[in-house]
């Protein structure tokens, strides 16, 4: 083992047991390195809405399950980190880190690095989602964290998930790249327009319904390996089957199908039921294209509107008949478009003002910005922050409280900061032809939802959902940071040390703090505070604040507080 100096026998911890239990233990040990794994010291965390979920759900949430493939199950016994199902886990995943120590197999670190987390091992693969720091792998709301490099490095491409960064910049900057990173993501992530090549696909016709626009959606050298036909018809069956390369098989019913989920499904039909039906046999990343073809959806479909978000799921389709049209209403990406009335549901968050800030600076030209939140005092905050940037960037901004405002026009643009599926079915009843909506929010994946999903097809919607944040979207983040283009403290409302981590939790459950909040670990019995509380509590730090701002400098002086610096 490498290291510079001893490391702690024990150590300060957020530890969760159990669904909505938490505990400050005070006597957690610190494990040292084995051969292949890094001891890291927390520098700064921020907590997140995530972190709320994981409490409340603990093993029911997705990324909390074991890991299925991606990892010989001997290296997971071997990582006393790896904290899956009813285990106890430490959460927290927006981290800034310096190596401490490491094992004498470790390649890729080095002792003394300071390190941003990057905490999704998508390779890692768990029932509804995949491994993840501060979940299945415990996270930062400790004072030492241990990872292994068979888990953090990327089989594929042999890049490490924790990035390099410079000593020049605050602990809270880093961290919040994270959240900031998956802010990005939502937006840059590519759609899939065309079925998946050598995938599983499902054609469900019913009775009157023409197919042969099918033709346009076979490509040839592009197929899917299977066509599984369920059709009312002998000669729909005929007609799927001269069209295709794949191996065709016909089934009675949908009762016949057999077991596992389809990377697509195209049903040309208009039938509730069906949709519902066919919705649950979508696999992860599966796209549900309804064909209406003249035909009418008479009342509201139930929707997994949760797999949006954590699985990957689309739905697509027309009110004509041919199925490959409906791809075409299919984005690049979930960029704003130019012209774009943009409204964003839960704005005055903390990750809704990252929304209200990034779309404000994306250069798309003659965008509105409606920003709604329940909270006028939140509202208000956003307002005060914003106006400059908005105004600077010629984006027109409303900011307003629906329960005093309850009649909103139509949209051509969603982000959506709730869990709720009735929100997101309120927004379809909002949308205007072409619309997108972004549900950044994470409903739980077993939530169905009636929608008005005729009123989605008939306006060309595309509903669209990313879960945590890519390698690729950290280091644009980073590199924004690094030059200076963005300061991610812009978010920060309150500080504190572990011991304020459960009230800070709290704080995010009940929205009782408008900007992110940040931990710093080694400062484990400072308060929550926040930053129109500090000047009260912690003048010398106030001091240190740039217009009621949180800064580098604020920082240094919270981390050499008498008795409160490193531990």
């Amino acid at each position: 083992m490498k290291t510079h100096q001893p490391l702690p026998d024990i150590q300060t911890a957020l530890e969760l047991i159990g669904p909505g239990q938490l505990r400050l233990n005070e006597a957690k040990p610190v494990y040292p390195p084995g051969p292949y794994q890094i001891v890291a010291k927390v520098e700064a965390v921020g907590l997140c809405f995530s972190d709320l979920k994981l409490l409340k759900q603990f093993d029911q949430h997705p990324r909390k399950g074991e890991i299925l493939k991606g990892i010989d199950r001997g290296i997971l016994e071997e990582v006393s980190s790896y904290r899956p199902g009813v285990k106890s886990t430490v959460p927290g995943h927006e981290a800034c880190c310096r190596i401490v120590a490491v094992g004498e197999k470790v390649r890729h670190h080095q002792v003394g690095q300071r390190v941003l987390v990057q905490t999704d091992y998508r390779w890692l693969k768990t029932k509804n989602s995949n491994g993840s720091f501060g979940y299945n792998f415990e996270g930062a709301l400790q004072q030492y964290v241990l990872m292994d490099e068979r888990v953090i490095v990327d089989p594929q491409t042999q890049e490490s998930f924790l990035i390099p960064v410079a000593d020049a910049l605050s602990a809270s900057a880093i961290a919040l790249v994270e959240p900031w990173a998956c802010v990005e993501n939502s937006y840059i992530t590519s759609e899939r327009k065309k079925l998946r090549a050598n995938g599983r696909l499902l054609v469900v016709a019913d009775m009157g319904y023409d197919v042969s626009g099918l033709a346009k959606c076979l490509i040839t050298g592009e197929q899917p390996l299977t066509i599984d036909v369920i059709c009312g018809e002998n000669t729909q069956f005929t007609e799927i089957y001269e069209l295709a390369a794949a191996t065709v098989c016909r089934h009675p019913s949908i009762d016949a199908l057999p077991d596992g989920g389809y990377d697509d499904i195209i049903y040309f039909g208009a039938d509730k039921n069906t949709i519902e039906f066919l919705d649950n046999r979508l696999a992860t990343g599966g796209m549900l294209n309804i064909v209406l073809a003249g035909g009418k959806i008479s009342e509201a479909v139930a929707l997994s509107l949760g797999r949006v978000h954590y699985a990957g799921v689309r739905y697509i389709g027309t009110i004509g008949a041919d199925p490959a049209e409906s791809y075409q209403h299919i984005p690049d990406t979930g960029e704003v478009r130019d012209g774009d009335k943009v409204l964003i549901i839960g704005a005055a968050g903390p990750m809704g003002q990252m929304h209200v800030f990034r779309t404000i600076c994306s250069h798309r030209k003659n965008i509105s910005i409606t920003a709604t939140d329940l909270d006028d005092q939140r509202l208000m905050l956003l307002e005060k922050k914003a106006q400059n940037p908005a105004r600077q960037h010629r984006v027109k901004l409303t900011c307003l409280n629906p329960r005093t405002q309850t009649r909103l026009e139509a949209h051509s643009y969603f982000t959506i900061m709730a869990p709720s599926a009735p929100l997101v079915a309120s927004a379809i009843d909002l949308t205007s032809p072409g619309a997108l909506l972004n549900l950044f929010a994470g409903i739980s994946v077993g939530v169905k939802y009636p929608v008005n999903l005729q009123r989605y097809l008939e306006n060309r919607c595309f509903m669209f959902g990313t879960s945590g944040s890519r390698l690729e979207d950290m280091k644009i983040v980073w590199d924004k940071v690094s030059r200076g283009i963005l300061d991610t403290n812009i978010s920060v409302d309150a500080v504190g040390g572990l011991a304020g981590a459960i009230e800070g939790i709290k704080a995010v459950e009940h929205g009782a703090v408008a900007g992110k909040i940040i931990i710093y670990p080694s400062v484990a019995d400072m308060p929550l505070t926040t930053m129109a509380r500090l000047n009260n509590a912690y003048p010398a730090i106030a001091a240190r604040l740039n217009n009621g701002q949180w800064t580098k400098q604020a920082e240094d002086e919270l981390l050499a507080i008498p008795g409160k610096g490193s531990s």
